[in-house]
């Protein structure tokens, strides 16, 4: 699952994998002990990610990942505009 910046808090990770509907469910997850981080079990909501930790919940795993560069990201690429070529 990847992640805007390099770190995020494990409450926002649930969310963001889908893995809680609602933010105050995260609480209540957290209170079944079914959460793990990189195979321990973390009941924390504030507990800090970072790009390469490993999340259980239940019997899915989810790994936090950098965020795929657009090519206009990319080092030394270009993205020319619709309409821009100069032919």
């Amino acid at each position: 699952m990847a992640i805007r910046g390099d770190e995020i808090r494990l409450g926002q990770f649930l969310k963001l994998a889908d893995a809680v509907d609602q933010g105050g469910d995260v609480k209540a997850l957290l209170a079944t002990r079914a959460v793990s981080v990189n195979g321990e079990i973390e009941t924390r909501r504030g507990r800090q990610l970072h790009v390469g930790d490993t999340v259980g919940v239940g019997y899915v795993a989810y790994t936090v990942t950098a965020p795929t560069p657009t090519p206009a990201e990319e080092p030394g690429s270009s993205v020319e505009e619709p309409g821009s070529s100069q032919d």
